[in-house]
């Protein structure tokens, strides 16, 4: 009887993984072409989905910086909004073979994906993601993204079936 219910438990989660992916219909995919010398540099977050590694930051934003060896240093941070203390993460990352991926790693030799999907031509602003899709960002060189720059890259992030209703705006403390 304990076999039965654990082959069942198995089954269902097995079918929940299955259903799952088959049914996740955004458009991960990365940009076509990408100067990762270039994507280098202070970059502020405008939007994110929410999640446990950054909830209740203001003020966030990433620095890249290339090192000679072709790996990048990861410099996250923001502050707390109840504390108002500055908050760090150092990562490194290093690009994944395939335009516009990254894999970025902030403990040991654990890594994740970045996935630079959509780019501005000046490279001013970006829309990341990972290989999943609970995983979104919206960033930009400075603090502020003029009004239409910011509705075009929620019409991309729509169009690649990201729900962009919930988004969290982030405070950049301007």
């Amino acid at each position: 009887m304990k076999i039965a219910i654990i082959l069942l438990i198995v089954a269902l989660l097995i079918m929940g993984v299955v259903y799952g992916s088959v049914t996740d219909r955004t458009n991960r995919t990365t940009v076509t072409s990408f100067d990762l010398a270039r994507y280098m540099g202070t970059w502020y977050e405008i939007a994110r989905y929410d999640h446990s590694f950054e909830r209740g930051l203001t003020g966030v934003r990433a620095q890249y910086e290339l090192h000679p060896d072709g790996r990048v240093g990861v410099l996250n941070s923001g502050t707390d909004a109840r504390s108002g203390r500055r908050k760090t993460a150092h990562g490194k990352a290093y690009a994944a073979g395939v335009p516009g991926r990254l894999r970025v790693s902030f403990f040991w030799f654990f890594y994740s994906d970045y996935y630079v999907m959509e780019l501005g031509g000046d490279y001013d602003w970006a829309l990341v993601g990972s290989r999943s899709s609970k995983y979104l960002w919206i960033l930009a060189r400075t603090p502020v993204l003029p009004v239409r720059t910011l509705n075009h890259i929620l019409h991309l992030a729509g169009q690649r079936g990201y729900r962009t209703d919930k988004l969290l705006f982030v405070d950049q403390e301007v």
